[in-house]
């Protein structure tokens, strides 16, 4: 996924996700930083948010439902990975990638899982906490290999 591509499903989905929050186009606008006319035509796909107001729509509304289906679990992963090449903080809890997340290998109690919907990847740790991620393969088996040798 690209950064186009996520601005692109955030874009397709705002209406959606409006309407699930019971907003007016008025107030998301105004909850949003833009003018209703650019919501409007975001909504008519005439226009795109762009990626600063994508990622604001993804923070502010991170518990909806329409994200979540749409990303694949919570987004804060992909908006990262999109953001910085390689990302890692230091061991995160997940609740384990039960629902959104095949799991690739495990070895000495970590796991390389990717994403059914979005395609990124991450390693967890036995206790299903996310040691890093990304969108490159090649670094998340290089790391996968580090952590396990």
């Amino acid at each position: 996924m690209t950064r186009v591509e996520f601005i692109k499903k955030v874009d397709e989905k705002v209406k959606l996700i409006r309407t699930e929050n019971g907003y007016t186009q008025d107030k998301m606008a105004e909850t949003l930083g833009i003018s209703k006319k650019t919501l409007v035509q975001v909504e008519k796909e005439r226009g795109s948010l762009g990626w600063a107001v994508a990622i604001t729509v993804c923070v502010i509304f991170r518990d909806s439902e329409i994200l979540e289906l749409t990303f694949g679990g919570h987004v804060e992963d992909i908006i990262q990975s999109l953001s910085f090449t390689n990302n890692e903080r230091k061991y995160t809890q997940t609740l384990g990638g039960r629902i959104w997340w095949k799991d690739i290998e495990t070895k000495k109690g970590f796991t390389t899982q990717q994403n059914i919907i979005s395609n990124h990847y991450r390693i967890l740790d036995s206790k299903y906490r996310r040691v890093c991620y990304s969108f490159e393969i090649q670094y998340i088996n290089q790391r996968f290999k580090e952590l396990v040798d």
